[in-house]
């Protein structure tokens, strides 16, 4: 990829982990930060931008209104945050029972995941 392809703020599909074996081997490297509700779970990127993938259980998030909220919300702030994350893997996910979707919180909290990721 070049220059113009690391400074895009889209969501193309070389910014998503699709594949199964993408997600395993991110949850083998057993790296996590952990928030209130969601957790980063991150290893090293083979490529040279950051990718991420979303899992939202149906055991934390009962409404699949909800579910999709916090996915839409997950997209958009990586979304926003790509060009200053380091190169790689990432997978968030739900890590405790949510009820009500709070945006800004779920926000504020990826923003201080992010951050707590480094540069």
């Amino acid at each position: 990829m070049d220059a113009a392809a690391v400074a895009d703020l889209g969501f193309r599909k070389e910014f998503r982990l699709r594949k199964t074996d993408e997600f395993s081997s991110v949850f083998a490297f057993r790296r996590s930060i952990r928030g209130s509700c969601l957790e980063l779970l991150h290893r090293p990127a083979t490529g040279i931008t950051a990718r991420i993938g979303i899992v939202v259980g149906k055991k934390y998030v009962r409404s699949a209104v909800a579910r999709n909220l916090i996915k839409r919300i997950v997209r958009e702030s990586f979304r926003q945050l790509r060009p200053q994350l380091p190169a790689r893997d990432l997978v968030v996910r739900v890590r405790s029972r949510v009820v009500v979707v709070d945006r800004g919180a779920v926000r504020d909290e990826l923003s201080v995941l992010f951050g707590r990721l480094g540069g």
